[in-house]
């Protein structure tokens, strides 16, 4: 137990050079990285089952009863967000609406499942994200067609049964269990087993980012000026994203968990669900936007949680 214990106080020291090298691998080798896709859910449902064992019904309910920092979040994520990635996009490529149309799609999507890892790695506030994941992903068939419509004037078609059946493999189940387990046992599992599978969550994050990753090594290797380009916007607005989140907390004194729980909400799209509904929707040109972001999402969680935790220190 020692010994995992000083591996997971090195991970989480060196997160944020930790998640690019995962990432660089499943880049490079994604031949070998690409073998862990069809884990991903599975490991997934691990994740938000340790990340839940922090939570109780209670901590849920009290999200609902005092809704603000889950409202604006959502308003974050498929209005003002969207908003700012269309006129950037528009402006900055005025002659190709496809890849302004994968630029919007990218923004919004659901929040992704990986935030609950990152929010608990950095204490955040477990039961306003779990809430954010539930509802955005099950109100997602009707806000995503809703926000591309409003933006760019596409209509999609979402694929709802599948959407909610990995909510609910991924999510919604393991929460349950582990909450129960916490109620059944007045609280002594959540006072032990977080720390103990704290060690297998951070590997199971470093399996998810190198195996997700590994599906945007085609486009990289075949990068031209205009992919450059685009690569460098979605950087600077997915950090914007994060940033909003974090700043729009502050503005409201919002508590530092809850500041966690909205930075990486506005921040983490669930590519997954945009990689999907780009294919199956629109053009090829529009997918690359969406998987770009893969290279970008799980660092800058990694740089702003660091960064976070550091001013937290100074205060």
């Amino acid at each position: 137990m020692k010994t995992l214990y000083r591996f997971n106080c090195f991970i989480e020291k060196w997160m944020a050079l930790v998640t690019p090298a995962c990432l660089a691998f499943g880049v490079l080798f994604p031949q070998i990285a690409k073998h862990g896709v069809p884990f991903v859910p599975y490991v997934f449902a691990f994740m938000t089952f340790t990340g839940a064992l922090k939570s109780r019904f209670r901590d849920v309910a009290n999200v609902f009863r005092n809704p603000a920092p889950l409202l604006i979040v959502m308003a974050l994520l498929h209005l003002v967000i969207p908003g700012i990635v269309c006129g950037v996009g528009t402006l900055a490529f005025p002659g190709n609406p496809d890849l302004v149309t994968g630029m919007v799609l990218e923004f919004a999507v659901p929040t992704a499942v990986s935030a609950l890892m990152w929010v608990m790695i950095y204490d955040g506030n477990l039961a306003v994200s779990l809430a954010l994941v539930v509802v955005d992903t099950v109100l997602a068939p009707l806000i995503i067609p809703i926000t591309l419509s409003i933006f760019v004037g596409s209509k999609v078609h979402i694929d709802m049964t599948h959407m909610i059946s990995q909510l609910v493999f991924m999510v919604a189940l393991p929460a349950i269990v582990a909450m129960t387990l916490n109620q059944v046992s007045a609280d002594r599992v959540r006072e032990t087993w977080p720390s103990r599978l704290a060690p297998f969550s951070k590997i199971a994050l470093m399996f998810v980012v190198a195996s997700n990753s590994s599906g945007v090594a085609p486009y990289v290797r075949h990068m031209n000026g205009q992919r450059i380009l685009v690569a460098v916007f979605m950087f600077l607005l997915a950090a914007g994203g994060y940033g909003a989140g974090l700043v729009i907390a502050r503005l409201f004194h919002q508590d530092r968990q809850t500041q966690v729980s909205m930075m990486y909400g506005a921040g983490m799209r669930n590519i997954s669900a945009g990689a999907v509904i780009a294919t199956t929707s629109f053009p090829g040109e529009a997918i690359f936007p969406v998987l770009i972001a893969t290279l970008f999402q799980q660092m800058l969680a990694a740089l702003y949680g660091k960064g976070l935790e550091r001013a937290s220190r100074k205060e």
